[in-house]
C-alpha cells in the first residue's frame, strides 16, 4: 500500500523526503492529532538484511518505546503493515543536526557549548541509568529543536546492558563512526559500551568548541597511536578555559578504567559554569543563539559566507606536546579546520538552518545502511 495512504488513515499528511537509504527512508508529515510536523522513518523489512531484522531493529523499537526525556527525540508511535513496512513517528528536529549547524556557523561560543553539552550529558545520564547505551553518538545524531536544544536521535545501535557477576557484559560489535570511536573499539577489544559513549561525547564537545575534529580518521593506524598517547591538541586560536580542556582530556582518556564517568561529567567545574551575577545575565547565557530575522541567508547584514564551510579533520602535529593543555595551529598550511563565518563570539544563527532540506535530513542518521553492521 502507498505510504501516503497508510499514513493518511492514521491521521498524518505526508510531506517532503528528508533522507533515504537502501531499505529505510525518512519523510516529514503533519499530524492531525498532535497539530505539528513530525518525522516518519519508514523501514522496508523485505529489503533489510537479516542481522538488522533479527538484532538491531527489535532493540531499537523496544527501547524507543520506553524513552521519555526532554533531550531525547520523542517517539510518538510505531506501527507495522502487512506488507512488511515499519513506520516510526518521531519528533522533528526543525533546526537540523548539530554537524550541519557547526559546518555553517563554525566553532560555537563556549557558554552555548556548555548549555548544549549539559543537555547531552543529562540525556546520556538518563539512558545509562536505564542500562541502555547509544553506541553511535556523533554530531549528525544530535538534532536541534526550534529553541536550539539538543535532541539525541538515531538509536539504531542502542542496546540494553546486562550484568554478569556484578560486572557489565562487554560489547563486541563495532558500532558508530571511526572518527567518534574509542581506541578499544577501533582495536576490536570487547568494550564497556557506557564508557564508549563517554569517549564519543568528548569528540562531540571538542567539535562544538573548535569547529574541527580532534583526530584525523583518514589514517586509522596513526590516529590510534595518537589517541593511545593521550594527546589532545587544541587550536591556538581558541582561548578555551582550562577547565574545559580538562573535561575533554578526561573524556578522551585511552585508559578505560580512568575515563571520566557520566556523574563526574555533570559535576565537573566547567559544566557547572561560572555563576552569573544577575538573572538577566543568566537568561542571556542560557538562551544561546538568537533567532533574530534581521540577518540574510548569506550572513550578517548580507555579508558573504565562507565558500567551503565543511567541517575539517584535525591533523596532529608529529612533535606536539602530550599534556592536556597541548595546542596546535589550526590555521597552519594543510589544516582543514572549519572557519567560523563570523566572529566566534557572535552567537547569531544563520536563518538557512530553517531550510526544509536540512530540517531533518539526519533524523535517519546512518539510515541503517549495511556497512554499519560489520
Amino acid at each position: 500500500m502507498d505510504d501516503a495512504l497508510v499514513l493518511k488513515k492514521r491521521g498524518y499528511t505526508l510531506g517532503i523526503s528528508l533522507g533515504e537509504g537502501s531499505y529505510a527512508k525518512v519523510k516529514s508529515a503533519y499530524s492531525d492529532r498532535l497539530k505539528t510536523n513530525v518525522a516518519v522513518k519508514i523501514i522496508n523489512r523485505r529489503k533489510a538484511p537479516a542481522d538488522f531484522l533479527e538484532k538491531f531493529l527489535p532493540r531499537e523499537m523496544e527501547i524507543l518505546a520506553v524513552l521519555n526525556h526532554r533531550n531525547v527525540v520523542k517517539t510518538f508511535e510505531i506501527f507495522e503493515t502487512s506488507d512488511g513496512k515499519v513506520y516510526m513517528i518521531m519528533e522533528l528536529g526543525v533546526q537540523g543536526d548539530l554537524l550541519e549547524f557547526i559546518k555553517f556557523r563554525g566553532a560555537l561560543p563556549e557558554d552555548f557549548c556548555r548549555k548544549l553539552f549539559r543537555q547531552l550529558a543529562l540525556a546520556i545520564k538518563y539512558i545509562h541509568d536505564l542500562d541502555i547505551v547509544h553506541r553511535d553518538l556523533k554530531c549528525e545524531n544530535l538534532l536541534l529543536d526550534k529553541d536550539f536544544n539538543i535532541k539525541v536521535s538515531d538509536f539504531g545501535f542502542c542496546r540494553r546492558c546486562h550484568l554478569e557477576d556484578a560486572n557489565i557484559v562487554l560489547s563486541k560489535t563495532f558500532c558508530g563512526s571511526a572518527a567518534y570511536a574509542a581506541p578499544e573499539v577501533l582495536q576490536g577489544i570487547p568494550y564497556n559500551p557506557k564508557v564508549y559513549d563517554i569517549w564519543s561525547m568528548g569528540v562531540v564537545l571538542y567539535i562544538m568548541l573548535c569547529g574541527s575534529m580532534p583526530y584525523d580518521d583518514s589514517n586509522i593506524k596513526k590516529m590510534l597511536k595518537i589517541q593511545k598517547e593521550h594527546r589532545v591538541d587544541f587550536p591556538r586560536t581558541k582561548n578555551l578555559a582550562p577547565e574545559c580542556k580538562d573535561l575533554i582530556y578526561r573524556m578522551l582518556n585511552p585508559e578505560v578504567s580512568r575515563r571520566i564517568e557520566i556523574d563526574e561529567i555533570l559535576d565537573h567545574a566547567w559544566l557547572r559554569g561560572p555563576r552569573p551575577k544577575t538573572q538577566e545575565a543568566a537568561r542571556k547565557q542560557a538562551d544561546g543563539p538568537s533567532t533574530s530575522r534581521g540577518y540574510s541567508r548569506n550572513g550578517a547584514r548580507g555579508e558573504s559566507r565562507a565558500e567551503n564551510p565543511s567541517l575539517g579533520k584535525k591533523e596532529a602535529e608529529p612533535d606536539a606536546p602530550e599534556d592536556a593543555g597541548a595546542e596546535c595551529e589550526a590555521d597552519a598550511p594543510g589544516k582543514r579546520a572549519c572557519k567560523a563565518p563570523r566572529d566566534a563570539t557572535d552567537p547569531e544563527p544563520p536563518p538557512c538552518h530553517r531550510r526544509k532540506s536540512s530540517a531533518h535530513a539526519k533524523q535517519t542518521a546512518h539510515m541503517h545502511n549495511e556497512e554499519h553492521h560489520r
